[in-house]
């Protein structure tokens, strides 16, 4: 059903979704500026990693036009960026499994632990996803000629949208204290380790170490706000204070997954460039494992 409307009275609603989409844009310009940055470093063999971080960056921006779209256009756009969060932040977990399996010397154990994790938590968030959107109510409005959708939400969707951020941060703890664990154990491991080598296992875990604290610490900014929006008030709200903290939402979750999520390949790749350019020639890092004879190599999945 659409709404048409001249009541004056829509007029702060209609100057609210205005700025919104500026924000939209600014978070869009980031990651844009981030991809222009990175744009010699992306000469990589063919691998499953490669591809994952390959869709991750260049989706990036066709989402931040969608996502302006979504305000004024249908619910087949909530659909579609609902499931882009999804699908991307599932596409972090696999290059997170990837990493984690590497920095614990290929533990078949450890990847099984991971793998059914991951699993339980996504399939699960996949199925509270569609139920959450199936009860998403659309209302297209035209308010003083603007075109615009109005949101609404069953009772329950609320609930639903909660749990499916405390179930992808149940994941995210999960993967943050093994990465921390592992990264300590190898740090004491250090003390009995030649200088050479020693160095070059404790820089490889710090870029790794470093790379996802900056990718988790997002990941909370983004959690907190999001969780907060549950909030009628502030979900209602066409307050300044409600516009700014909105604005942050989108820069911090287009930070997190289109800029820090790319950049846990990133990272290990410029350390392996780095360390390819000052050593031997036949110096070659091809995947991340960390044996008991402390032999570096740098995984091609990572």
């Amino acid at each position: 059903m659409t709404v048409v409307s001249n009541d004056p009275s829509w007029w702060p609603t209609i100057n609210w979704n205005i700025v919104y989409s500026y924000w939209t844009v600014a978070a869009g310009t980031v990651v844009v500026y981030d991809w222009v940055l990175t744009l010699g470093q992306e000469r990589q063999r063919w691998s499953l990693i490669t591809v994952l971080y390959l869709i991750i960056r260049y989706i990036g921006l066709p989402y931040f036009v969608v996502y302006i779209l979504r305000m004024f256009h249908g619910d087949i756009i909530v659909y579609a960026t609902n499931g882009t969060n999804l699908v991307v932040s599932a596409m972090l977990g696999v290059i997170t499994i990837a990493r984690l399996h590497a920095m614990y010397q290929n533990s078949r154990i450890m990847l099984i632990f991971l793998v059914i994790t991951f699993l339980v938590v996504y399939i699960a968030c996949g199925v509270i996803t569609a139920i959450a959107l199936k009860d998403t109510l659309v209302e297209e409005l035209v308010l003083s000629g603007t075109y615009m959708c109005n949101y609404g939400y069953e009772a329950d969707v609320r609930l639903l949208a909660s749990v499916i951020w405390m179930l992808v941060t149940l994941w995210e703890i999960i993967a943050l204290c093994l990465s921390v664990w592992i990264a300590v154990k190898h740090f004491r491991d250090l003390r009995r380790l030649g200088p050479s080598t020693g160095l070059t296992i404790g820089d490889c875990f710090r870029v790794l170490i470093k790379s996802h604290v900056l990718y988790f610490a997002s990941f909370v900014c983004v959690s907190c706000l999001e969780l907060g929006f549950l909030s009628p008030a502030l979900r209602n709200s066409n307050s300044v204070g409600a516009l700014i903290l909105y604005g942050a939402l989108e820069i911090f979750l287009g930070v997190q997954m289109f800029v820090l999520g790319p950049r846990l390949i990133l990272s290990i790749r410029e350390y392996h460039a780095k360390l390819v350019a000052s050593s031997d020639p036949e110096t070659s890092m091809n995947s991340i494992v960390f044996q008991e004879r402390v032999h570096v190599s740098t995984g091609s999945t990572v």
